[in-house]
């Protein structure tokens, strides 16, 4: 069956210095197991890094963007990275991480959340918003769920008929949870051609919705300003690049379903014309001519403010 997914909108709080950002995006979920594959060339695609930089596993863009929500609804919350490490775990078993609009009986979504069940209608477990909290409004229910067994915890809040399928996903999901989070700098990846109209998004969201869609996911606190195809977000607290890393990665998760082309945040960028070279070192000037200026930013490299250029859907 075709998949659904949502066209919700999100936003988020921020909390430490300030980080520059340029964006492109995009999205999606079963209740298989979790479709990554292992160092993959076929575009688009994205990539997950360990600490030392090696790739550890692939996957699709909405698989990307979907794990991206996830995070930033427990980052909206405070939760810490066990949680989303949990949540993203079990996405993974329930609906590889794909916004299913079928399941067995009447679930629905990236956790195949049963309305039948109490979970809220069949809108809302379709809206990964809503899913992600709901998941974890249960998950921090659960007595210790912090120390104990992942599968245990997540099988808390599923009430799953094969509760041991959960732990197989632990390795995947505490490597992109430390990625997500911005524990891990430079650790998520997407590769998409821009000028490619299978692989662009075919109507750009454009600056006002990449501007919502961050408020709505990560909250009130996050302050993104934009101007043109520039989007600006503040990072409070200087020298904290976690935050920074944190919004870099929900930007480039999502950069093919919301047109973010250009993504900068202190000494790196990320272009979508130049994807397939990741992260790659940025102190003003691209190698292109140009010194920053139409991204968004003096162009000088910053950890007190992320800047994004999002393409803009002609008038």
């Amino acid at each position: 069956m075709p998949e659904r997914t949502s066209a919700n909108r999100s936003h988020r709080v921020v909390r430490g210095a300030v980080a520059a950002l340029l964006l492109t995006g995009l999205g999606a979920g079963g209740y298989a197991a979790v479709r990554l594959w292992q160092d993959t060339q076929e575009p688009p695609h994205c990539w997950v890094a360990r600490e030392d930089g090696e790739r550890a596993f692939t996957l699709e863009p909405q698989q990307a963007a979907n794990a991206a929500t996830i995070e930033a609804v427990a980052s909206s919350r405070g939760l810490p990275e066990r949680a989303v490490t949990i949540a993203l775990a079990t996405a993974m078993q329930e609906s590889a991480l794909r916004n299913l609009d079928y399941g067995d009986r009447d679930s629905l979504g990236l956790f195949q959340q049963r309305p039948s069940m109490g979970w809220g209608t069949e809108e809302q477990v379709m809206d990964p918003v809503y899913a992600a909290g709901a998941f974890y409004d249960r998950l921090v229910e659960v007595p210790d769920y912090m120390t104990m067994p992942l599968t245990e915890a997540a099988q808390e809040v599923q009430r799953s008929a094969y509760p041991d399928e959960y732990a197989k996903h632990e390795d995947e999901a505490e490597l992109l949870s430390g990625a997500l989070t911005g524990r891990t700098a430079e650790a998520l990846t997407c590769v998409w051609d821009p000028e490619d109209p299978e692989e662009a998004p075919g109507v750009p969201a454009g600056p006002a919705e990449v501007l919502e869609r961050m408020v709505r996911e990560f909250g009130e606190d996050v302050r993104p300003v934009g101007d043109g195809a520039a989007v600006t977000v503040p990072v409070a607290e200087e020298g904290v690049p976690e935050r920074g890393w944190e919004l870099a990665h929900w930007a480039v998760a999502h950069s093919a379903g919301l047109g973010i082309e250009r993504i900068v945040y202190g000494d790196r960028i990320w272009e979508a014309s130049r994807s397939s070279d990741g992260w790659r070192e940025f102190s003003g000037d691209d190698g292109n001519g140009d010194d920053g200026e139409n991204s968004g930013g003096s162009g000088a490299a910053s950890t007190t403010e992320l800047r994004m250029s999002v393409l803009v859907p002609e008038q």
